[in-house]
């Protein structure tokens, strides 16, 4: 069995309304240091494989047809046995 930790975030070009939003917020309550804030998303899925590059390809192909939108989003994950 495996863990894997998928990390969606927007690409770099993308404009991010919502991270703006928290970076104003947090500018008013005075954390005026904060210079940038970009919003993803973090989710856990854990698999049933019995070896790490399956596991490894069952994630790269959830994450390619579902957990991110490829047109505008990144992602990265960890795995790990469990």
């Amino acid at each position: 069995m495996y863990l894997a930790r998928v990390y969606v975030t927007l690409k770099p070009t993308v404009n991010d309304p919502k991270g703006l939003a928290i970076q104003a917020g947090l500018k008013d309550l005075a954390y005026s240091s904060v210079t940038s804030v970009r919003l993803g998303k973090y989710l856990e899925v854990k698999l049933a494989e019995k070896s790490e590059a399956d596991a490894k390809k069952k994630v790269d192909g959830m994450c390619r047809d579902l957990l991110a939108n490829m047109v505008i989003e990144d992602y990265r994950f960890d795995l790990e046995q469990v």
